[in-house]
């Protein structure tokens, strides 16, 4: 049985929104490294459609040489939260209904973790339905004011701090696991 594993880029202010404010900081080797490890024991991909759909045309191209982490992303079987089948046609991909049974299924039979990154409304429900073993935030020292949020107005979701690790740019690798 594998864990899933969450990573998010984050503002203090919870703004999760397309992240092209990172670019302000950039990636220094302990940043590479702590994404490396985060994907290192993961065996499956689990995105929301909307997700999947910015991935696959940056993903898609890119080869080891471009990006260490392409052959995981290009490669791994990709499972879609979805209720449209069609146009998953990046690497091993297949449409997943969303339901807590079926997730925990995924992540029972998976060979090892999976990893999931953005798709907002999806981690949203897996943490409402408690699948979510590790939630990586990647936090910027910026805050934006306005955009989408991971935790919406109103809901609570009680967490347990694993470990905080600061970078030199100011950016910090917070990992969180059920309370």
């Amino acid at each position: 049985m594998g864990k899933i594993k969450v990573h998010e880029f984050m503002t203090v202010d919870g703004v999760v929104d397309a992240p092209s404010w990172t670019m302000a900081y950039p990636w220094t080797e302990p940043m590479v490294a702590a994404i490396g490890s985060i994907t290192a024991g993961c065996s499956d991909v689990l995105l929301g459609r909307t997700t999947y759909e910015m991935f696959a045309p940056a993903w898609s191209t890119r080869t080891v040489e471009d990006d260490p982490g392409a052959p995981f992303f290009n490669d791994s079987p990709k499972h879609v939260v979805t209720s449209r089948p069609d146009g998953l046609d990046w690497g091993p991909a297949t449409a997943v209904g969303y339901s807590a049974s079926a997730l925990q299924q995924l992540k029972d039979d998976a060979d090892g973790d999976v990893y999931v990154s953005g798709s907002v409304q999806l981690v949203r429900a897996m943490l409402a339905d408690r699948l979510v073993d590790e939630l990586h935030l990647i936090t910027y020292p910026l805050a934006l004011g306005e955009g989408l949020r991971l935790f919406a107005d109103g809901s609570r979701v009680e967490l347990s701090l694993l470990s905080a690790t600061p970078f030199e740019n100011g950016v910090v690798h917070l990992v969180y696991g059920p309370a």
